[in-house]
């Protein structure tokens, strides 16, 4: 019995060394209408704390983060925390009717969840309607004091989030769309930290510029908040170092391209080695959708070295807009850094297999009336043939909580209910295939089940590159590829050393995306396109994962201000 007498007392001094290293990080976002100017033009757009993008966030791994959210906007609100995993504290996560009702104008709710085993950059946004076209900013977690970055500590770290900006009334933009059916307005620029540059009118003053020493070598944070693009980033003349995606590290990738899907991080190391100067940073779309229309400008910043005298900057060459083999040859060749910094072994033993089909679809115009979607009827999207639609009485984690029936239905198929060649053109339209009921269907995991996904991307409508999201795990992308999934010769593909680990997972136009997760957090999470008008079309389900055997297994009660419908 003596070993664990010496156990006890080594475990309470690690016990209270993590306790001493972690601290409560507290803000307050006092969200209400801000009057900018952008493009020559006047614009009230819904802000948080008078700033766009939102503040920044840094928080330790280890840390509590409590952050009062207090609405003085005209519109219902949510926070979400994208890509934490909220263990224990599914309460937080933020999507409206997901695991909360709103906050309605006037109240106020209080996020309060620990960052655990993840550091890297992630960010926050609104997760009601469209409302984080501007309602978002970067969090940022750092390693716990005295522990490394996996690789040379930067000079200087910039957050670099990548935006879009519309000349309206962002929340008039999506009603106008959904009722009529229709593709909303497009966007009228992109934005680099609130900025859209000076290729566009009227904003060259106030393009954002990073201040840096030849020699030196930065981190830079990189975050998609657009709503609707895919973007390609470049610096003119520069190469940049992949270590982390989505807040995971990988293997150092070198790279002149990024390519970042709405919900996705990357983080690359910049070095300074270029003749003194002024270079632009730039990003524009990448368009995988044939057809579609896209806003096709470009936003700029400028990385100026110092001691540069004042000059134009050169201009990198970004990728055409539909460069999906440079798109691909991004994503897939993305590794994670095995035995690094929270690094976890691929699980190897599966207990639930989904085969699951997205695409875009359509729903039938009300009545006589034409509406503004392909055939005269009205854009839809799904799942396996599920069109997702939100409740609206409660919250479907308060419906799991306390066992409420009626507000969804645990019948999400694992697999499509007809087979059908998904990626052959000709199906675009097949009228058989593309109107899927509306529905609130969710796929029931138990505690701790390895889950392993096929994301099969369709032709319905047309082809497109779709960021699929999972609310609450990180997954590792085992593999990816074009065509139909074939399960036989596919599977050969699969990387299960260090394949690399995301939240958001752009799967390939025209193709499919294998992932796989520990399902080891109760509560319900969201699973859905990150274009955010994929989203109110329904391309969307839930994982409601049961809780385990344990109290530390067990989703806890709601806190006593969680907002009611």
């Amino acid at each position: 019995m003596a070993r664990p007498v010496f156990l006890l007392p080594l475990a309470l001094v690690l016990l209270a060394s993590t306790m001493a290293s972690a601290d409560v990080v507290e803000h307050s976002f006092y969200v209400q209408n801000l009057t900018v100017r952008r493009l020559c033009h006047e614009q009230v757009i819904t802000a948080v704390n008078g700033s766009l993008p939102g503040p920044t966030i840094r928080v330790r791994e280890g840390d509590t983060l409590v952050v009062h959210v207090f609405n003085k906007s005209p519109y219902n609100l949510t926070i979400h925390w994208h890509g934490v995993f909220q263990l224990l504290s599914g309460w937080a996560d933020g999507p409206v009717y997901g695991t909360q009702c709103p906050i309605r104008p006037g109240e106020s709710y209080t996020y309060r969840f620990t960052v655990t085993g993840q550091e890297g950059t992630l960010w926050w946004h609104a997760h009601v309607q469209w409302l984080r076209a501007t309602v978002y900013g970067a969090l940022i977690i750092h390693p716990r004091a005295a522990h490394n970055y996996p690789f040379p500590k930067p000079h200087r770290e910039f957050p670099i989030i990548l935006g879009e900006w519309w000349n309206a009334n962002i929340i008039d933009v999506e009603n106008e769309a959904l009722a009529s059916g229709g593709a909303p307005n497009i966007s009228d620029a992109f934005t680099i930290n609130g900025q859209p540059g000076d290729l566009y009118q009227c904003s060259k003053k106030h393009t954002h510029k990073i201040k840096v020493v030849q020699g030196k070598t930065y981190l830079l944070r990189i975050i998609n908040g657009a709503l609707n693009n895919q973007l390609f980033f470049k610096i003119a003349k520069h190469k940049l170092i992949v270590v982390a995606v989505d807040a995971s590290y990988t293997e150092p990738y070198v790279t002149d391209v990024v390519v970042v899907a709405p919900g996705q991080t990357t983080d690359v190391l910049l070095a300074a080695d270029q003749s003194v100067g002024s270079y632009y940073m730039a990003a524009h779309p990448y368009a995988s959708a044939s057809g579609a229309s896209f806003d096709n400008t470009t936003t700029t910043g400028i990385v100026v070295y110092h001691g540069a005298t004042p000059s134009n900057p050169e201009m990198p060459v970004l990728p055409a807009f539909n460069d999906t083999p440079t798109a691909h040859k991004f994503y897939s060749n993305l590794t994670a850094l095995a035995n690094g910094p929270h690094w976890t072994p691929v699980p190897l033993d599966i207990d639930e297999r989904m085969f699951v089909t997205f695409g875009l679809g359509l729903s039938p115009c009300n009545g006589n009336a034409t509406c503004g979607g392909p055939l005269g009827q009205r854009f839809s999207a799904s799942m396996n043939n599920a069109s997702f639609q939100f409740p609206t009485t409660l919250s479907m984690l308060q419906a799991f909580f306390d066992g409420v029936s009626g507000i969804y239905t645990a019948d999400f198929p694992d697999n499509p209910p007809v087979q059908f060649d998904y990626t052959n053109p000709n199906i675009s339209f097949d009228q058989s295939l593309i109107f899927a009921p509306k529905s609130t269907s969710v796929k029931i995991l138990k505690y701790n089940a390895t889950v392993e996904i096929v994301l099969q991307n369709t032709a319905f409508v047309t082809a497109e590159n779709h960021p699929i999201h999972i609310h609450g795990f990180n997954f590792h992308v085992l593999a990816q590829g074009f065509g139909n999934y074939n399960a036989t010769t596919d599977r050969e593909k699969f990387n299960l050393v260090n394949p690399q680990v995301r939240n958001t997972i752009a799967v390939p136009v025209g193709g499919w995306a294998v992932v796989r997760f520990l399902a080891n957090n109760p509560g319900v999470w969201l699973v859905h396109c990150h274009l955010d008008n994929h989203l109110p079309w329904g391309l969307a389900t839930a994982f409601v994962v049961e809780n385990g055997p344990t109290p530390s297994s067990t989703l806890p009660p709601p806190p006593a201000d969680l907002p009611r419908c």
